[in-house]
């Protein structure tokens, strides 16, 4: 038994302070039982640091370790507290876990490896056996460490987008880091006040070293922009353009779809998913029924083909080498889309042109919140996968956990 000891002694890392002082293990129960024992004369103060009598100890905790084999392998000990003259009585930390804990600091890095290599917390927990209490309790942890050693210098392109929370009209907004492809932080709610936030987060040279800077055209965010980046340029996000057009051409889509049906003729009966799908997406059967429908003379003069038209043509605008050339493509596609006498495509129209400044910042910083979008896809399965969030703090700690390139491990 005391070469077993000793050989877990090795194992964990214990200084001389510590001693394994009894290995129990239980079959039935597939456990691993280690008790360790403070052997040392003095103790460090956990607040101030000073070296310290020993005052007593603690009651006895436990801390889940690293499996024996199939054996899962608990920790235990009464922790020493100190007698610190300018303290008073404290517990003090112990080598193999954080504050607060109930897992060594080796079982968290490997939990956490695993939680990210399933992609999902209820996997995750599942393959190493944790509650969803203990898994977020976890995450929580490793996003305060990453969030700590975490580094902003640099940043050049950020993004800021929205997101669904919750049931009903709920939301975060969400700024990201364009160039690192990382999530910087999460907030509640949509509004200026929880831009501001978002911008409060990075400190003052930070936010002068922003160029430029992606949103949709959301006006809260854009007057943050103003307020706390204001030598960035705005560049109006290229895909809530292009989710602008869809809208318009799926409203007049339903409107004529709905006067057809009633004089008994269903041409655009399953038409939404293709007519709002870039073609390049579609499969290859959806993209025969697609050209089935634009190549029929009839169809031709329907209002839906029209707008469809529109929409496809706008394409041209993002590949124009310059703002220039781009601006005198779209002056020519809003006067077609003026004189087109679609309510909904016009509509579109002139707020592009209202704001087509920031469209065209574009091309000087070609940038977009396609990155955020491809983080709005991780969330959005985040989101499912917990089937759905009431507690905003859980929400935001699984974004920053799973997207936020974060230095997540105990040192």
């Amino acid at each position: 038994m005391e070469s077993l000891n000793a050989h877990y002694r090795l194992l964990l890392g214990l200084n001389d302070d510590w001693a394994v002082g009894d290995v129990d293990l239980c079959v039935p129960d597939k456990r691993v039982s280690i008790a360790l024992a403070f052997v040392g004369d003095r103790v460090t103060c956990p607040d101030c640091g000073a070296e310290c009598s020993l005052h007593d100890h603690a009651p006895q905790r436990r801390w889940r370790h690293l499996d024996t084999m199939q054996f899962e392998t608990i920790l235990t000990t009464c922790v020493p507290r100190s007698a610190c003259e300018s303290c008073g009585v404290k517990t003090t930390a112990v080598p193999w876990a954080g504050k607060h804990s109930r897992f060594t600091l080796m079982f968290e890095a490997f939990a956490i490896d695993v939680l990210i290599a399933a992609g999902s917390v209820q996997s995750g927990r599942a393959l190493i056996g944790l509650s969803w209490q203990s898994a977020h309790a976890v995450m929580q942890r490793a996003v305060q460490r990453g969030l700590a050693k975490r580094d902003n210098d640099g940043l050049r392109y950020v993004g800021i987008d929205e997101k669904s929370f919750g049931h009903g009209q709920s939301y975060v907004s969400v700024m990201t880091d364009q160039q690192g492809s990382r999530v910087l932080e999460v907030v509640p709610d949509r509004t200026e006040e929880a831009a501001d936030t978002l911008w409060n987060m990075l400190t003052k040279e930070q936010c002068e070293s922003i160029e430029a800077v992606s949103i949709d055209m959301w006006q809260a965010y854009e007057n943050s922009v103003e307020t706390n980046a204001p030598q960035a340029e705005i560049v109006f996000d290229k895909f809530h353009i292009a989710k602008h057009l869809n809208e318009a051409v799926d409203k007049v889509r339903r409107a004529e779809h709905n006067e057809l049906k009633a004089e008994g003729d269903r041409s655009l009966t399953g038409l939404r998913q293709l007519l709002l799908y870039h073609p390049e997406n579609l499969t290859e059967e959806r993209s025969e029924r697609l050209s089935d429908f634009l190549g029929d003379r009839k169809r031709q003069q329907l209002r839906t083909a029209r707008a469809w038209g529109l929409k496809d043509y706008f394409r041209w605008f993002w590949m124009y080498p310059d703002a220039a050339s781009a601006e005198e493509f779209f002056e020519e596609w809003y006067a077609w889309a003026i004189r087109s006498r679609l309510q909904p495509v016009k509509k579109v129209a002139r707020m592009l042109k209202r704001r087509l400044k920031n469209i065209l910042s574009w091309f000087r910083h070609p940038i977009s919140n396609a990155t955020a979008e491809g983080f709005n896809s991780r969330i959005q399965s985040i989101k499912s996968n917990a089937r759905g969030f009431r507690n905003f703090a859980n929400y935001r700690t699984r974004i920053l956990f799973f997207c936020g390139k974060l230095k997540l491990k105990p040192c």
